[in-house]
């Protein structure tokens, strides 16, 4: 059996998200958002997706564990989620733990025994980013962010946008001005992400432009928003508290990875894991906290209209495939682009 597995999510920003650096910066906000060193790109890490799935995960087995964990005294939620090293209400670091084998768990500095748990997460990065134009909203994507999930696109080069029908008019991308260019094979990307249930109303705005461009394209068109803290006495606004902040927009679709290891390799204190058999049902464990996050999000700001995410793809990946937007033979259907292997089968 294989020692891990591979399984991919795609998401649909339902509010603007917040994942902030930590602290206060000088620059065109005070609260920036976490970006990709190399790429200037805005992600989410892996490690603060890491931690909102544990404690989403935690929420629903805790839902569960009257009916389902009669013989459990010991609550799901709030002691297997969080840092968990406190011994009365900290993790229960047992191999029957679906959170704990799943996520790990700590035993505290100097103590031995800790788990590193069974799933890993990539950072979520930008797929598709929503961009105003005189033309309406039109979502953004490069080569390399859609080779990341599996589609190779050859042919976009020029410094221009390119769209599924050419126009003399140049098409603002708020307030970068293009050259357009024609993607004759537009139509075999649209059906390759269709597959990955994105929404029609963005496959039918699709857009794409050289790997040069996204990032400044992207934190141009960042949502920033002002706020300010309110004196608890007063009831009033305090002095000099004025602050700003910037979020991925509203209709931005993310991508991410969950590696999902085989729990026959490992066990827990010499004991075998007995939470989870395979890598399918150790992401089926994960997958639990997707229900929660058109709720209760994902990053900070979240009393103030920010962070939920709706989980439109969770599955293995879909197989390699090419395009190019420079062939001279649009394409009209799917088999105008070549696939190397067959669509994967959905997983049990």
């Amino acid at each position: 059996m294989s020692s891990y597995q591979k399984f991919l999510q795609v998401g649909l920003a339902l509010d603007p998200v917040h994942v902030g650096t930590g602290g206060t910066r000088l620059g065109r906000v005070d609260l920036t958002i976490v970006r990709d060193p190399v790429t200037q790109l805005p992600k989410i890490p892996g490690s603060s997706l890491a931690g909102v799935y544990r404690a989403y995960v935690a929420m629903h087995y805790e839902e569960q564990r009257s009916p389902n964990f009669p013989n459990r005294n010991k609550p799901f939620y709030p002691d297997c989620a969080g840092l968990g090293l406190d011994e009365e209400h900290g993790h229960c670091r047992q191999p029957d733990c679906p959170v704990c084998t799943v996520f790990g768990f700590a035993r505290g500095a100097g103590r031995e025994g800790g788990f590193a748990g069974l799933a890993a997460f990539t950072d979520a990065n930008v797929l598709l980013f929503p961009v105003p134009t005189r033309r309406g909203p039109m979502w953004v994507t490069s080569p390399m962010s859609l080779e990341m999930i599996g589609l190779k696109i050859s042919g976009v080069s020029d410094n221009a946008v390119y769209l599924e029908s050419n126009t003399e008019n140049k098409l603002n991308l708020g307030w970068l001005l293009l050259d357009t260019e024609r993607c004759t094979q537009m139509e075999a990307i649209r059906n390759f992400l269709n597959q990955l249930s994105i929404p029609d109303y963005i496959l039918n705005h699709l857009a794409i432009v050289p790997d040069r461009l996204l990032a400044h394209i992207v934190n141009s068109n960042l949502e920033v928003r002002t706020s300010v803290s309110i004196n608890p006495e007063t009831g009033a606004a305090e002095e000099k508290a004025l602050f700003s902040y910037e979020a991925l927009p509203r209709g931005a679709v993310l991508y991410w990875g969950v590696i999902a290891k085989n729990p026959q390799h490992f066990s827990i204190n010499g004991q075998n894991i007995t939470a989870v058999s395979n890598p399918n049902g150790v992401y089926d464990v994960v997958k639990q906290a997707h229900a929660f996050f058109p709720y209760l999000g994902v990053g900070g700001m979240g009393t103030r209209g920010m962070g939920r995410i709706q989980v439109l793809y969770e599955n293995t990946p879909i197989s390699e495939t090419t395009a190019n937007c420079a062939s001279e033979n649009p394409s009209t259907n799917s088999e105008n682009f070549s696939t190397e292997e067959g669509n994967n089968e959905q997983s049990s």
